[in-house]
């Protein structure tokens, strides 16, 4: 397996933003707006809180790609990169979740 598949995935996703939505899923995504994307996050989340309640691994992790996949989608339309929450995540890593919560919490 590839390390670089989320930089891949990501440089198909920015191509598809200008594409005719009769062409590709994901520029119909884009051409239906930020709200379907959205919409179909909350459909694949809910997808995949089900399949981990079946505990049936396969399903778990297609229902996980569906919800990530569609999570890049959003990043992409929102001119973000999956690299800039990676980074966030490596920031966060070896902090006690309670205290990074606190922190955030006392900005806001």
């Amino acid at each position: 397996m590839s390390d670089d598949i989320l930089q891949r995935l990501m440089a198909v996703l920015a191509s598809r933003k200008d594409a005719d939505p009769d062409s590709s899923y994901v520029a119909r995504l884009y051409h239906e707006g930020l709200d379907s994307i959205l919409k179909k996050i909350g459909e694949e989340s809910a997808e995949t809180i089900i399949a981990a309640k079946s505990g049936d691994p396969k399903q778990i992790i297609h229902e996980t790609a569906d919800l990530w996949f569609h999570c890049l989608v959003m990043l992409a339309q929102q001119n973000l990169e999956a690299r800039q929450v990676l980074e966030e995540l490596e920031r966060r890593f070896g902090l006690s979740g309670l205290d990074e919560k606190a922190a955030r919490e006392q900005t806001n």
